[in-house]
């Protein structure tokens, strides 16, 4: 890399490249000096890689503004092509609605704007033309207002670029930033205030928050902006190096910006339902999802040191790493514990990851991201990041009843990965009291399941070893992960006719006999006398037994003899024995339970409807608000059933490129070979149709197999259509059985609607009507108390035994979580099949709860 190169990218950072100097001035001029003695020789590269690190190095963006001014008062030609450039790459991120680089290049405008660059009223047309399209967006007549979230995205754009340079718009052009002030206010006095329902980290969010008049993120931001104006325009975390040559700068010249226009948003449906209004804000709150939602898990004196408007700016920077530096987890730890604050921030930085990892309703990257960031930043700041994280933990873990379901699930998966990197240490005793809660309590299920996850990443006596200060706590251990084969030899088990013939197929699989002898047999030996239980359980025991050894051992029975368990199972009802099977045979190990069913339907041993109905079996059923197994087998089930229509959706989508390219490679070929034949030739002097007969032959030669070609392409996208035609019929089955059976289930458990209408009313009944002996449980309770006492002394005496929410009662508030989790994760292919959906399963019958969770998961209204 050239020097400047390195001078650009490292520019404002404690590096090699600016010696000792951490004075932003001194950077700036040493950064200048090497890019005006390369202009001559590398124009081009200077202007491409200059506009890159700007890009994706937002937060030094100041810093890129200023070298630009004074490049300006040299070599105005090239800053013309900067300002040229941008604004380019401005309308075509608008016209694709690329979020983060409208939302940077409006912040690289306004930093030009400070260093004399653009002309500032150029600027103001800029944010006036996203007020005017925002305004249009959200007028009944005019506009769309279902598409209102890129309404929102625009006039944050524009508040945000204001901590950057409201202070010089205000100096130089005050009447025209005050009417962009007056037509924000405006705006946001027609538009609809944005709900975070089915988004909320915290189910009593959906609730309570909403009605409270609690701010949304754009009057939050647009009330941290008047903060800001009222300050006179102070704050500390936006750097300002263009002061320090403010008497240089002042001589260039300003640019003009050329004009730019937003794109139009969808026409409004014809009807205007609760459906199709929330089917288009759906898919527009997709296009410009909103940047964070906070968690505000720490108390606000570990921020009073912020202004309001600095925690905002923070945020941005945070995020911009994040996002530029996701495929470079330790350069990311890098920029974000060097950020040019001069101010501690190590209580947001923890609270803006972790609003991330538990964003909903997906996360922008994938979570293992924000674990590897996480890690590496606790290693780079070893005094004072794992003690921050560690705080966090405990904040959610004392909220844990109040966390979102899916929320909750991912903070068990990060934090036993987490735990995994650091030998497992974690002062347990301090959760001890877990114990002496309910078994259904949510502390007590999290601290069950992040041990659980542990043995997955560790092995069983190793987690044993790492809760040795709260031994109490084995109690909640997973068994030993080993098989529970029903024709083991060992021991006294007393042998079968079962026990010969598994034996009998197991020495047939040795002796690698194909799937055919095995039916023949089967259909000979076995059926006849044991039916089809029998049967089932023996060929399903057996195989699982074989391929039990690895997970290589697995696949290649399952290849294998795939066909015999088709031949056995050819339907719902057998498949759904037949999962019943590999749940019994690794009871002890959920882990490999799922990986066994999933694989199973990845070869199509079983359909996902039947993963549907034995996640809704009895035994299963009394599981949901204490073990997250069964569903993690419907997640898998769901997932791969959606991951089936997308690589659909892309191959059909690749392939309609090939058609293009198919049809004018033929076209071109058929060309080339009409010119041929209508040629004269001279054959023994005589003129002739057509050229070289050896030429002709090649070219309807390359002719006819470009047409064939084309043919072939046409033909893989008609049965990738046919594919795609089917699964979508699939997944519609899928979804209304899914809810179909929440539906039944949940009018079986949920009190009338008289009496929990809502989640509070819900969570305020105290009787337990499950069917569990609750006074034999009680009896337990209290021989067990001075025991578990005992064992939780080491948490400072804390004995907490309360939780006041019966069995029942979680039991429904647990499912009705994972309905709206369900809804909010799979929307998109959901509102296909919204109408079904309403009139088979959520009409007047539906319990006002479960269709609640439904809509509120769809972030709609109810139809």
């Amino acid at each position: 890399m050239s020097s400047w190169m390195n001078l650009l990218l490292r520019i404002g950072d404690k590096s090699q490249e600016y010696g000792t100097s951490s004075d932003f001035k001194d950077h700036i001029e040493t950064c200048f000096g090497a890019l005006r003695r390369e202009l001559e020789h590398s124009e081009n590269d200077i202007l491409d890689f200059l506009l890159q690190c700007a890009e994706q190095l937002p937060h030094k963006i100041p810093l890129y503004g200023t070298v630009i001014g004074l490049t300006n008062l040299e070599n105005e030609d090239f800053v013309r092509k900067v300002v040229e450039n941008t604004q380019t790459n401005l309308q075509d991120a608008l016209d694709s609605g690329n979020c983060n680089r409208i939302r940077i290049f409006m912040r690289f405008l306004t930093a030009l704007m400070c260093s004399k660059v653009l002309q500032p009223s150029s600027l103001v047309v800029v944010f006036e033309t996203l007020l005017s399209s925002a305004a249009t967006i959200v007028d009944e007549e005019k506009g769309n207002p279902s598409c209102q979230a890129c309404a929102d995205f625009y006039i944050t754009c524009i508040l945000s670029c204001l901590p950057w340079g409201g202070a010089e718009l205000m100096e130089q052009v005050p009447e025209e930033i005050e009417r962009v002030m007056v037509g924000i206010e405006a705006y946001l006095s027609i538009r609809r205030h944005a709900s975070d329902s089915g988004l909320s980290f915290f189910e009593d969010d959906d609730e309570t928050k909403n009605g409270l008049g609690e701010k949304d993120f754009l009057e939050d931001l647009w009330s941290r902006v008047q903060d800001l104006s009222n300050n006179g325009w102070k704050l500390e975390s936006v750097p300002r190096p263009h002061l320090s040559f403010e008497a240089q700068l002042v001589s260039g010249k300003s640019h003009e910006f050329g004009p730019i226009s937003c794109p139009e948003q969808p026409h409004s449906p014809s009807t205007l339902s609760g459906i199709n209004y929330g089917r288009q804000k759906h898919e527009a709150e997709l296009m410009y999802p909103q940047r964070i939602r906070r968690l505000n898990i720490f108390p606000a004196s570990k921020f009073e040191d912020l202004q309001p408007i600095d925690r905002f700016v923070m945020e941005e920077y945070l995020l911009d790493v994040l996002f530029f530096f996701n495929g470079c987890r330790k350069e990311c730890a890098s920029f974000m514990v060097g950020l040019p604050v001069p101010f501690r921030y190590e209580y947001l930085m923890a609270e803006t990851i972790f609003s991330q990892l538990l964003m909903l309703p997906q996360p922008p990257f994938k979570p293992i991201y924000y674990t590897l960031v996480i890690i590496d930043l606790c290693k780079a700041l070893p005094g004072a990041f794992p003690s921050v994280v560690a705080g966090a933990v405990r904040a959610l873990f004392e909220k844990i009843a109040d966390l979102d379901m899916e929320c909750r699930t991912r903070l068990i998966l990060w934090f036993s990965h987490h735990l995994s990197n650091f030998e497992f240490i974690w002062p347990w005793a301090e959760w001890a009291y877990v114990l002496d809660l309910p078994k259904w309590a949510p502390q007590r299920v999290f601290v069950q399941e992040v041990l659980e996850r542990e043995v997955r990443l560790s092995y069983w006596d190793k987690i044993k070893q790492s809760i040795e200060t709260a031994p109490g706590l084995e109690e909640l251990l997973p068994p030993r992960g080993g098989p529970n084969f029903r024709f083991s030899v060992d021991g006294e088990t007393e042998r079968s006719e079962q026990h010969a013939l598994s034996a009998d197929l197991s020495n047939m699989v040795k002796g690698r006999a194909a799937a055919r002898e095995i039916i023949s047999w089967i259909e000979e030996s076995v059926f006849p006398l044991h039916g089809l239980e029998g049967t089932l359980k023996v060929v399903t025991q057996t195989f699982l037994d074989i391929g039990s050894k690895s997970f290589t051992h697995l696949i290649t029975v399952l290849e294998r003899y795939g066909q015999v368990i088709t031949k056995i199972c050819p339907d719902q009802d057998k498949q759904v024995m037949l999962i019943a099977e590999v749940g019994y045979y690794w009871k002890n190990n959920a882990q490999v339970a799922a990986i066994a069913i999933d694989r199973m339907m990845g070869y199509r041993l079983i359909s996902n409807l039947a993963i549907v109905r034995w996640v809704f079996s009895p035994e299963n059923i009394e599981q949901f608000h204490t073990s997250d197994h069964p569903w993690e087998v419907l997640r898998n089930a769901v997932s791969k059933t959606y991951n089936r229509i997308s690589d659909l959706r892309k191959e059909i989508s690749s392939l309609k490129k090939s058609i293009v390219s198919a049809e004018e490679a033929a076209a071109k070929a058929k060309a080339e070979l009409e010119v041929a034949e209508s040629k004269l030739t001279l054959v023994d002097g005589e003129p002739v149709l057509g050229e070289n007969p050896v030429r002709l032959n090649r070219l309807k030669s390359r002719a006819e197999k470009a047409k064939e070609e084309e043919i072939s392409v046409r033909e893989s996208l008609e049965a990738k259509e046919a594919l795609l035609a089917r699964a979508l019929d699939e997944n519609e089955a899928l979804f209304l059985s899914l809810y179909k059976n929440f539906s039944n289930v949940l009018m079986e458990r949920l009190p009338e609607a008289s009496i929990a209408g809502t989640l509070r009313e819900l969570k305020s009944i105290q009787v337990d009507s499950m069917a569990v002996d609750h006074e034999e449980s009680s009896t337990m309770e209290v021989d067990n108390e001075n025991e578990r006492q005992q064992k939780s002394q080491p948490n400072g005496g804390r004995t907490s035994n309360v939780y006041n929410i019966g069995e029942k009662e979680q039991w429904c508030l647990s499912t009705l979580g994972y309905v709206k989790a369900f809804s909010r994760q799979y929307a998109s292919e959901i509102w296909p099949h919204i109408e079904k959906l309403v009139v088979e399963v959520l009409g007047e019958n539906a319990h006002p709860l479960f269709r609640k969770a439904v809509y509120c998961g769809l972030r709609c209204a109810e139809a």
